[in-house]
């Protein structure tokens, strides 16, 4: 029997919150306070102890964390970044809006994450820093970057706009580096009704200077001590992520069992994430690899089940940045890119929903092959 399964619904994932919204919603609206008051520095305070970090500095949007985060670092003009070829453009573009190079290194495909094995041969005189992209809430290999980064002497900026919560040995994602940039996007684990992101350190120096870069560089008003930006997380979106993370362990436990539904019943033909001791993922996206891809994805289309494509173009393919990366070659990523497909895993799917993907799925190879 056919039914309708989404790839996502965000009033449905975020019902569970409504009330609670509301009331933060008629708070702030009465208070007259609607940039950087109480309920951006609760949430900072929290996010941060949640994560187990010192400093949480709330803005705008993850991708405005990630430009934040390299001006912050005040690395010398013009240096390199190393970053993974596949990940999302967003990366790319914070390394060039800070004024750096980015380098590209291809994924592994066990993972979908940078490959650490090949970062060394990539790291140049003017290497200045790497860039983990937490690739679908799956954490990247943190101890060899840590050693690699400490044997060259570079900073570590990790992406974790899709890894609320996830850790490596242990750790959560965003301890490992001088800097995290975080993405509250509605679709994250941890997501707002809007743009919001967020930066995290444990440096004070870097805690204060950012939190005067979010604020067009300014400690004190109308005292501009450097060239900074705009990008100050609101009061209410602030007030949502607040009451949302106390649900952020249970929305990626929940996510977490629904992938293992897909683990189990999933056909052995497609390439489904893989899983190591010491990675403990959160599956923002459960994403699985098949070299029939674009007709898998229609004929789960014409049964109700709504898929996703994470991404259908990497960055060194994009019109605007092809020529910055003219003869260079990313094999590994272009086979990536041309067969990944995102199923559906949200809060509110249940397990029946991800059976009935799994049974489709099932049912397309034993057609199709």
């Amino acid at each position: 029997m056919m039914k309708t399964v989404d790839y996502e619904n965000l009033s449905k994932a975020n019902a569970l919150f409504f009330e609670e919204y509301h009331l933060n919603f008629q708070q702030v609206m009465t208070s007259g306070w609607y940039i950087l008051g109480k309920h951006v520095e609760s949430f900072e305070h929290a996010f941060a102890e949640y994560l187990g970090a010192k400093y949480c500095i709330g803005v705008a949007s993850g991708f405005d964390a990630l430009i934040l985060a390299l001006i912050a670092l005040d690395l010398p003009p013009q240096s390199e970044v190393i970053v993974a070829s596949n990940a999302y453009v967003a990366c790319v573009l914070s390394i060039l809006k800070a004024g750096h190079i980015p380098v590209l290194v291809e994924p592994a495909r066990d993972t979908s994450n940078i490959d650490v094995d090949k970062i060394e041969a990539k790291i140049t005189a003017k290497t200045a820093a790497i860039m983990p992209v937490h690739l679908y809430g799956y954490p990247c290999n943190m101890a060899q970057i840590s050693a690699l980064a400490q044997k060259y002497q570079l900073h570590i900026i990790e992406d974790c706009a899709q890894a609320h919560g996830a850790k490596f040995q242990n750790q959560k994602v965003g301890t490992f580096s001088s800097v995290a940039a975080f993405s509250f996007y509605p679709t994250k684990n941890l997501g707002a009704l809007g743009d919001a992101g967020a930066v995290v350190t444990d440096d004070e120096n870097l805690n204060k200077k950012l939190r005067a870069l979010r604020n067009y560089g300014s400690h004190i008003k109308y005292h501009n001590d450097y060239i900074g930006l705009n990008s100050r997380l609101d009061e209410i979106q602030a007030g949502f992520l607040r009451i949302k993370l106390s649900c952020l362990d249970q929305i990626n436990q929940h996510k977490r069992n629904l992938a293992k539904i897909y683990d189990k019943f999933l056909p052995s033909v497609v390439t489904k994430p893989q899983h190591q001791p010491d990675y403990f993922g959160v599956y923002h996206i459960y994403n699985i690899y098949t070299e029939h891809r674009d007709k898998l994805r229609d004929y789960l289309k014409e049964r109700g089940i709504s898929t996703e494509i994470h991404y259908p173009i990497p960055p060194y393919q994009q019109p605007a940045l092809r020529h910055l990366f003219a003869g260079q070659c990313y094999p590994m990523s272009d086979t990536m890119h041309v067969s990944t497909l995102s199923l559906p895993i949200s809060f509110y799917h249940q397990p029946d929903d991800i059976e009935y993907v799994c049974e489709t799925i099932t049912q397309f190879f034993a057609e199709a092959l």
